[in-house]
């Protein structure tokens, strides 16, 4: 299998499961996935938390795993791969800030890549303004955010997900099932079983 070169833009906090899991998934179709955050390099972790459901009003925060990061973001042409991953946790807050996070993300959309984004990475797309016209989930806390920026928010099951041209989106970390499937499809990536 040919796999594709997928860009996965990650931040301290970000979520773990997020994080960790579309980035082992991908890798393990065949897919090459560089995993990288602004001001860090190949060999640099980053801290990731663990956010659950435990019946409060919003998640729970715990500290998760050091996550390695095996590309250096300063190195990195998104012309060069085809398709982008944004893990969402509180990185996306601080990200969004950043010019080149924000420019390698219009990159993708201008060129019509595929794109996948989980709840709180919808705040980088927000900020990238490339929502407009286009559905999209996320967790519901971004869903003013989504709306602002022109986009129609996709109020859906917490395990599911939703794909909206090459953009695919999902609300957290249990719709991973449904948000790497569609994600799968949209890269054109075909599993077959013996």
């Amino acid at each position: 299998m040919s796999g594709k070169k997928i860009l996965m833009i990650c931040g301290d906090f970000g979520e773990d499961y997020e994080t960790m899991v579309p980035f082992q998934t991908l890798m393990a179709v065949g897919h090459q996935v560089d995993a990288v955050c602004p001001n860090k390099k190949a060999g640099d972790t980053i801290a990731t938390s663990i956010h659950d459901f435990e019946g409060e009003q919003t998640y729970s925060e715990k500290r998760g795993h050091n996550f390695a990061l095996n590309a250096s973001f300063s190195d990195i042409d998104p012309a060069d791969y085809d398709a982008l991953v944004l893990p969402g946790g509180r990185a996306p807050e601080y990200l969004r800030l950043d010019a080149d996070v924000i420019a390698a993300v219009r990159h993708f959309f201008e060129a019509e890549k595929p794109v996948a984004a989980i709840c709180h990475g919808a705040q980088i797309l927000a900020a990238a303004d490339v929502l407009k016209d286009r559905v999209c989930s996320a967790y519901p806390a971004c869903a003013p955010e989504v709306s602002m920026a022109g986009g129609k928010y996709a109020d859906i099951a917490i395990d599911g997900a939703i794909t909206d041209a090459n953009l695919v989106t999902a609300p957290a970390w249990p719709a991973h099932p449904a948000w790497m499937a569609q994600f799968l499809g949209v890269l054109g990536t075909r599993i077959t079983h013996a």
